[in-house]
């Protein structure tokens, strides 16, 4: 994966190339700021660029615009948890929403989504956003705990509480691995893309109150 770094922090690309580096993803440019970062993802074309929101000359929502329209998949990294960036971005096009203090598991993890075409948001916010949703949606008996089986449940209540694989393999007491695995079963199962849409589901139809 051939990917390039936006921030106005020298450190912080510093560590941002560090930790993906040790993930052998190839950071192949780092941009200070939006119109550099815009300059250099048209010169050398990379899988993911990965974006600060506040940055100067054109903040992360403007250049996310740009490069989405040019085909180019864009994951936001930020220390900013604000409905109004999130909402903005994703509906600008951008593949991912990650929280600066979220870690590097989930930061590589966002990345290896949008380069499979699929998204993933920070789980705090994602929670937070679900909230909103069930209070459009009318929450009734759930229609899929009948297809999962009690282990499954127990995986899919505790993602859509924003818990990471980590997370949820110290809460059930198994292996991350086996977490991953009930993931995939949950999700073939449901036919879900992603971990947003399990939540989701899970959320509308009244599994998780």
């Amino acid at each position: 994966m051939r990917v390039l770094v936006a921030d106005d922090h020298q450190l912080v690309r510093t560590g941002i190339r560090m930790i993906l580096e040790s993930q052998a993803i190839n950071v192949i440019g780092e941009a200070r700021d939006g119109a550099e970062a815009v300059e250099l993802a048209r010169e050398l074309r990379p899988d993911v660029v990965l974006l600060d929101i506040e940055m100067p000359r054109l903040n992360g929502i403007e250049v996310t615009k740009l490069l989405v329209r040019e085909s180019l998949r864009v994951v936001i990294l930020t220390s900013f948890d604000s409905d109004d960036y999130v909402y903005a971005t994703l509906r600008n096009g951008a593949c991912g929403y990650v929280l600066k203090h979220s870690g590097p598991a989930l930061l590589t993890e966002a990345l290896h989504a949008a380069m499979a075409g699929d998204a993933l948001v920070s789980p705090s916010i994602t929670v937070r956003l679900l909230r909103r949703l069930t209070q459009r949606t009318a929450a009734g008996e759930s229609v899929i705990a009948g297809q999962l089986t009690e282990r499954e449940t127990q995986v899919l209540r505790l993602l859509a509480r924003g818990k990471t694989n980590d997370e949820i393999a110290r809460t059930m007491f198994i292996a991350p691995s086996t977490v991953k695995t009930h993931v995939e079963n949950v999700q073939r199962k449901l036919g879900a893309r992603n971990r947003v849409e399990l939540a989701a589901r899970a959320w509308e139809t009244g599994l998780v109150e």
